[in-house]
């Protein structure tokens, strides 16, 4: 039995659609310029809209070449998926693409006639156009509701699994602690753990389309920012701001101060050696030959049992800052050295303030700012640097050719009178023809365990002050560790401030081969200049979806104007695309690296990271995990024991190179003091 339904459109045209229990009508594909027709429409009862399969020629936006394409959509209520092909005849093959519709936004837009946008959770969408308002109408009521039963149906479900589960970890936990079967049997352990982290990954995954959604439904609402037009369509004034801030420091004097009141009369040296990174004789660097890869084994039998053991004890959501994770997960560094690694291209940190203008200067931020990680982050096993200690320093530096300082893209505008101003030579310990790049991080908290890290070239006049501290927390087969707190880049030339924050870092399958994967939206922007940016990690979804994907915009905040898009990998190729129309790929494998120069051990002082966590480190790479162990056991028993020294004496820890300001962490004695 049909049920056929004529349908006006705005062009005069009379098209259809049709519900049929056994066989749907289907419509003729069409192709050339967008003429509307009928839909075909599937529906096991007529109350039953949540239901109704959809078939339609409609057009989609492709891109800023091709715009606006016919193609055939199917909106099938089963799968809750949307999807479209090139024609109706190749509905036989794999479809050209297909949007999850669950937690998905639907909005009508008024960019174009009849126009609506279809936005999945992933952050995929679909720009279309129906052949009138009915018709635009009829489809945005459908995927409406499919994306709601599919919705509503998952929160059941997750519902009776947590129920489920929370059975299930009660009959574990009732069992006696011995016996044939105990509550600490391994297989129980198992599926303890494994269950935990499958309900956290659906929670998770719940709770992404439901944040992405609402943020989905704004972005539609005031111009979605990833839809073509928006690089020339100034945003609305509702839309949210950029965070702007500058740390300011020109007040406070310099502090040194020893850091051990045990160790003083043996740091005495080491107080003089380190009391600035200036002070760093640079004829005692060497070229740092360390690898940072890690090798790429799973996880064995005995080390699993002692996770399994850590899993049982944790609950989802815990801190685990206080933790004392197992030795064999630990990377052979500290986390101080892995922020200096970010530094990995000096040469592309260097050529930001050679700008000529301040979008120029923002591009090349964001360039250097997404080409960093690759190489701070190395390999592709998931290991923990070792946590540095309070007091803990690390120095480095790196000597750049000034042949190499350019931009990743070239650009015919002239170099800015102020960066061209400063072609002084540098001097002759500096290495002819270089610029010197010096480096010096702190651990200047222990609880919580914040990191202090500066960065500065005297010569092109540039400097970065970070502070950073970690935030891990259980997340079942996972470890999610938030980086809490920002970066400030100075550009003296200009007198512009760059304000920036980190993403946050994931260690997945801790039970096999652990991996690492970055997500979170980060911010940088520029008061002065009015440009800010925002650069998205994204993590791989639930089901299918690449791994390690990135994608950024650089916007000029008084006008909305996007001037610059990139999308790729943080650890692969990034693509870059410009208002000029111009773009450039950029494969971060393939950067060359700049080696960074560090004293040999015995020039080092006791808390220098190298020498601090020596023996733990030769014990690591033996493969001898109770030496590991036990040297890292001493390491933090003194730091216990010294914590306790000055409860005792109601003293208070003092930091040698870094001042507290705010909420935030100064060097003492930074370049923007001496302009």
């Amino acid at each position: 039995m049909e049920k056929t339904v004529n349908v006006s459109h705005s062009g005069g045209s009379k098209g259809k659609w049709s519900a049929d229990l056994g066989n749907p009508a289907q419509r003729q594909s069409r192709s050339g310029s967008y003429s509307p027709g009928s839909a075909a429409v599937s529906d096991t009862h007529p109350s039953q809209s949540q239901k109704r399969h959809l078939e339609e020629v409609l057009n989609k936006y492709t891109n800023l070449l091709q715009g606006w394409q016919n193609r055939y959509f199917v909106l099938d209520p089963e799968l809750g998926q949307l999807q479209y092909f090139i024609n109706e005849h190749s509905k036989i093959q794999k479809p050209r693409g297909s949007l999850p519709l669950i937690g998905s936004s639907v909005a009508s837009s008024d960019e174009f006639p009849f126009m609506f946008t279809v936005c999945a959770a992933n952050g995929d969408f679909f720009k279309l156009r129906a052949g009138d308002v009915r018709e635009q109408q009829m489809w945005m009521t459908q995927l409406q509701l499919c994306a709601r039963r599919h919705s509503d149906g998952n929160a059941k479900v997750m519902s009776q699994a947590e129920g489920q589960q929370k059975n299930l970890v009660n009959s574990i936990e009732s069992l006696p602690s011995r016996g044939p079967l105990s509550s600490l049997d391994q297989d129980l352990l198992l599926l303890k753990a494994t269950s935990a982290a499958t309900l956290s990954c659906l929670g998770e995954c719940l709770s992404l389309l439901q944040h992405n959604v609402c943020q989905a439904a704004q972005h539609i609402t005031h111009g979605h920012p990833n839809t073509d037009n928006s690089w020339s369509r100034p945003k609305t004034a509702s839309e949210d701001q950029m965070k702007n801030g500058e740390l300011m420091s020109n007040n406070t004097s310099a502090r040194h101060q020893p850091h051990s009141p045990i160790h003083r009369s043996k740091e005495r040296l080491k107080e003089k050696e380190n009391s600035s990174p200036e002070s760093v004789d640079s004829s005692e660097e060497i070229t740092d030959t360390e690898d940072n890869e890690e090798e790429d084994l799973g996880v064995l039998d005995d080390q699993r049992s002692v996770i399994l053991h850590l899993l049982s004890q944790l609950k989802l959501g815990m801190d685990l800052t206080r933790v004392v994770l197992p030795t064999f997960i630990l990377e052979k560094r500290s986390l101080l050295e892995m922020y200096a690694n970010f530094m990995a291209h000096p040469d592309v940190f260097l050529a930001i303030t050679s700008g000529a203008t301040p979008e120029e200067r923002m591009i090349r931020f964001v360039e250097y700012y997404l080409t960093a990680f690759h190489e701070g982050r190395k390999g592709a096993v998931a290991k923990k640097p070792y946590n540095p200690i309070l007091g803990e320093s690390f120095h480095c530096t790196w000597d750049v050719p000034r042949e190499k300082v350019r931009p990743l893209r070239t650009t015919s505008s002239s170099p800015a009178p102020a960066a061209a101003a400063h072609s002084v030579q540098t001097s002759s310990n500096e290495g002819l023809g270089s610029y010197r790049l010096r480096f010096v991080a702190e651990q200047v908290s222990h609880h919580p365990p914040v990191s202090g890290f500066y960065c500065e070239c005297k010569e092109r006049r540039i400097c970065v002050n970070t502070h950073v501290w970690t935030k891990s927390k259980f997340m079942g087969m996972s470890i999610g560790v938030s980086m809490v707190g920002e970066g400030v880049l100075h550009l003296l030339d200009h007198d512009e401030q760059y304000v920036f924050t980190l993403p946050s870092a994931f260690a997945r399958s801790i039970l096999t081969v652990p991996w690492v994967e970055l997500g979170g939206k980060v911010s940088i922007s520029c008061a002065r200049s009015g440009y800010s940016a925002t650069v998205t990690f994204h993590t791989k979804p639930f089901y299918g979806g690449k791994v390690h994907r990135v994608t950024a915009e650089v916007k000029h905040n008084p006008s909305g104007t996007i001037v610059c898009k990139a999308q790729g990998e943080w650890n692969g190729t990034l693509e870059f695309t410009y208002n000029s129309g111009e773009t450039k790929v950029i494969d971060t494998s393939k950067l060359p690296v700049i080696k960074k120069k560090i004293r040999p051990l015995d020039k080092q002082g006791q808390y220098e990271s190298r020498r601090l966590w020596q023996q733990v480190t030769t014990a690591l790479k033996a493969g001898d995990i109770d030496e590991a162990t036990e040297h890292k056991h001493k390491l933090e028993e003194r730091q216990r024991r010294e914590g306790k020294q000055r409860s005792a004496s109601s003293s208070s820890w003092k930091p040698k190179y870094f001042i507290k300001e705010g909420e935030g962490w100064v060097y003492h004695n930074p370049l923007w003091k001496t302009k």
